[in-house]
């Protein structure tokens, strides 16, 4: 890594460094400093200089010696967090209405019946709400921990970032209320290990509460006869006989045999839905291109494998669409982010390399894609 000397220097820091480089950015000041070989273990004085820095820092093993990486905040922008609890509100009720709707305690004319004002209960309009709430608050659960994954790890490295922004919408195009939620990182993040954390970091915890969703859920769901020429996780669409068949993966496959001990047909409890449908989060953001959560990761672990990698599993997306048109929908989604591109944005110090530990880690979350893809997700 290039590194000049700065009279300026960190504060406090400077009598344990060889050199170090300042980089000023809009939100903070990140300081690479390669340490001296007296110091690197570290000694105490060290120690104790570091407990004394006004911001962040970790340590980077590189064929120079161990260099530290610091990070002091300058700007903390306001948020409009009036904005980003009006759309988790909003999100709560349009997917508390299609949970009331899945369980046929409301009816909708049509597609764009929430628009339109045709919404109507049967029963107790109250009572129906609070039926779709076994639905929503398991499926807002879901989403917020996952953007609330990349955030916190985002604002632990004193990053520039937003608050989740929730997406409510009627009940299309999405029969649930929603069509999820992100983040806006409003940065150039230092390095690939910052980049690879904060993108691990929202489907692992999103898969976290995903998996007890579907395994509570599919206690609570009903098998049924193998003679009812019905196979798979069945949804029940309102109180008519339209069901809605969905897609399996590994996971969903696992849950269902440790639950019920066969594969038979179930018709899966709400709850169970929102834990199938925190898989296929978990799934779509780990696919490895572009700007997704999988392509973060193929770019920190594999930058100069990044836009082969991901220009051959955008063909391969484009290929299952043969199997099920929403494929064709992400496809076209993917290159409306990346603007027509399928390259990543680059990093300070693309150079810097990427520890061990998150080597071995992006093989788990290699692993977490697998068990979760969805080759058909939903059968109409």
């Amino acid at each position: 890594m290039p590194s000049s000397q700065d009279p300026g220097g960190p504060a406090g820091l400077t009598p344990f460094l060889l050199a170090w480089r300042t980089t000023p950015l809009r939100d903070r000041e990140v300081v690479d400093a390669l340490v001296h070989p007296a110091h690197a273990a570290p000694s105490a004085a060290l120690a104790d200089a570091l407990a004394a820095w006004p911001g962040d820092y970790y340590w980077s093993e590189e064929a120079g010696g161990r260099w530290l990486v610091l990070t002091r905040r300058v700007r903390v922008p306001p948020e409009r967090w009036w904005l980003h609890v009006a759309l988790f509100v909003l999100t709560l009720i349009t997917t508390t209405i299609a949970g009331a709707v899945l369980q046929g305690r409301a009816v909708v004319d049509d597609s764009w019946g929430l628009l339109r004002g045709r919404l109507a209960f049967s029963g107790d309009p109250g009572h129906a709400l609070l039926s779709g709430l076994a639905f929503s608050i398991p499926l807002m659960a879901i989403l917020l921990a996952h953007e609330l994954g990349h955030y916190v790890t985002a604002r632990r490295y004193l990053l520039d970032v937003s608050p989740p922004y929730f997406l409510p919408v009627p009940l299309w195009p999405s029969f649930i209320g929603t069509m999820g939620a992100f983040i806006r990182l409003r940065t150039l993040l230092s390095d690939r290990r910052q980049l690879f954390d904060v993108g691990v970091a929202g489907p692992l915890a999103g898969f976290a509460l995903a998996l007890p969703a579907l395994l509570v859920g599919l206690h609570l769901s009903h098998p049924l006869p193998r003679d009812s020429g019905m196979s798979g996780m069945l949804l029940m669409v309102g109180s008519g006989p339209e069901l809605l068949r969905l897609g399996d993966s590994f996971v969903t496959l696992l849950a269902r045999w440790a639950v019920h001990g066969d594969l038979g047909p179930v018709l899966v409890h709400p709850l169970a839905f929102a834990g199938v449908l925190g898989m296929f989060v978990t799934m779509i953001n780990l696919m490895p291109m572009a700007q997704l959560d999988g392509g973060h990761l193929l770019y920190a672990a594999l930058p100069r494998w990044h836009r082969r990698a991901a220009l051959g599993f955008w063909i391969v997306v484009l290929l299952l669409g043969s199997w099920w048109s929403g494929w064709y929908i992400w496809a076209g989604l993917v290159l409306a982010v990346s603007r027509g591109r399928l390259d990543h944005p680059t990093v300070l110090e693309a150079s810097r390399p990427l520890p061990r530990s998150r080597r071995l880690l992006a093989w788990a979350a290699l692993a977490l894609f697998l068990l979760t893809f969805m080759p058909v997700p939903f059968h109409i």
